[in-house]
């Protein structure tokens, strides 16, 4: 799910940032749909407009900490 929002990011990241960074995108397929002060914006005004679900939202930021997350898992040993 998302692949080719994920991908269109990715490829576009340095000049999105250019234009929106601190912003978060909402892109569907290719396209950039919206641009938004914060994901709880962006999420009400999508709702509006859009099929929930169906639009990626992207916090537009530098480098690969934008898209990607690190889960850590402590287990002890017994």
């Amino acid at each position: 799910m998302f692949e080719k929002e994920l991908t269109y990011f990715i490829e576009h990241q340095k000049e999105l940032v250019q234009k929106h960074e601190g912003k978060t995108l909402a892109i569907k397929g290719e396209s950039i749909v919206g641009v938004y002060d914060s994901p709880l914006d962006a999420y009400l005004k999508l709702e509006e407009n859009h099929e929930l679900g169906k639009v990626m939202l992207q916090p537009c930021q530098k480098g690969a900490s934008a898209y990607t997350a690190t889960i850590s898992i402590i287990g002890i040993l017994a």
